[in-house]
């Protein structure tokens, strides 16, 4: 009988406000990214490594790095912010950068700088279509979309529950959208607690979440065009937006920063 050789693959954990992510070093071209089941199986809390979604590093021609993200659903995604964060800490740890970078992503090019105890500044895309739906909700994409929701008392919100109704409404139906509940403590502080498609359930922090809270919290409170810094608690930690308003519909100079940390490190038999 032909006994089936098996495959260790090496991976490193990483953290960032409790988003958690599997890094891989892809730039051998070694990890098939199309393999569906496989990141499903490695992102399981149970049967696998555990985590939000899995990030592949690999080659780029236009910059230090490409950065590939799926969600813990196995499949390809949009922007991941704290991903976005977390895969540059990786990248100096692999020597690839100091502190300064440059990266493509699926939705372009993002800058970056590390700073000291690992904060992370990562440089989002402008903003230029923002849709308000009322005085408390509004809807944008920050590299993913997302449905803000102010509220009060966001604690005592069942997060599962309710972002699961929104992915079955008619307009998200087959895409699905993350559904970020805001509670604002003043004008330039923020609770957030967020449901993120891919993942299915509410994460600990959502970096694309996180910067589209903060500019519609701009907009919430009518603050007039200028460099604005918003504070954001999350459930796994602080973040900060920094950002640019230009007019209603165009924010600029939008920077999402905040901690990304190394785990651990292991090899995994496939």
């Amino acid at each position: 009988m032909q006994l089936i050789k098996k495959i260790k693959l090496k991976f490193y954990k990483y953290q960032a406000t409790g988003n958690d992510f599997i890094m891989i070093d892809n730039r051998a071209n070694l990890f098939n990214s199309q393999n569906t089941d496989l990141i499903k199986k490695l992102c399981d809390r149970k049967f696998g490594i555990g985590a939000d979604g899995l990030i592949l590093l690999q080659n780029s021609t236009h910059s230090n790095f490409e950065m590939w993200y799926a969600n813990s659903d196995g499949k390809q995604s949009t922007m991941c912010g704290n991903g976005g964060r977390s895969i540059v800490a990786f990248a100096q740890k692999l020597g690839i950068i100091s502190t300064d970078t440059s990266f493509n992503a699926v939705d372009g090019l993002h800058h970056a700088k590390i700073k000291n105890n690992n904060l992370v500044e990562l440089k989002m895309n402008d903003i230029e279509t923002i849709s308000k739906i009322n005085e408390s909700v509004f809807e944008i994409n920050t590299g993913s979309p997302h449905l803000i929701k102010f509220s009060s008392e966001i604690n005592n919100i069942n997060v599962y529950d309710e972002g699961k109704k929104v992915q079955s409404f008619n307009e998200y139906l087959g895409k699905g959208i993350n559904v970020n509940f805001v509670e604002q403590i003043n004008q330039h502080t923020i609770n957030i607690r967020t449901y993120e498609r891919g993942v299915e359930n509410e994460t600990l922090s959502c970096g694309t979440g996180a910067t589209a809270a903060a500019i519609c919290t701009i907009l919430k409170n009518k603050l007039i065009d200028g460099n604005y810094t918003i504070q954001l608690n999350t459930l796994g930690g602080k973040l900060e937006v920094k950002c640019e308003k230009i007019s209603s519909q165009n924010f600029k100079s939008v920077w999402l920063c905040g901690d990304a940390q190394f785990v651990f490190e292991g090899n995994i038999e496939l």
